[in-house]
């Protein structure tokens, strides 16, 4: 059972920022949200965070298994190292290490 990410910024958007409801990319972009990567692109999207915030958010950033997955097929397709994408995903290397040990059925 996973959260309804929809119901939950629809709620916050109504409560907090009913103006940025009537912006249709917003409310299309409400509707796709079903994997952790789009939750946190929209998050990105629709709130400026300082760069504190940022660091402190990483911490908490789960990932569900498909976007595990999408980010183990990006390096793979494009022959990047395990620091690379770790760099521009802001993940540790043992988390992706861990994620291919999780996936290598899939991946292959």
């Amino acid at each position: 059972m996973k959260p309804n990410y929809s119901k939950i910024y629809h709620d916050l958007l109504l409560e907090e920022h009913p103006e940025k409801l009537k912006d249709t990319k917003v409310k299309e972009l409400l509707k796709n949200l079903n994997t952790s990567d789009e939750v946190i692109k929209f998050n990105e999207k629709l709130f400026k965070q300082s760069k504190e915030s940022q660091e402190n958010n990483q911490k908490l950033r789960t990932y569900d298994k498909a976007t595990m997955l999408k980010i183990l097929a990006y390096q793979k397709q494009h022959g990047f190292s395990s620091n690379y994408i770790s760099k521009q995903y802001k993940i540790s290397r043992t988390t992706i290490a861990k994620w291919k040990k999780i996936c290598e059925n899939e991946l292959q």
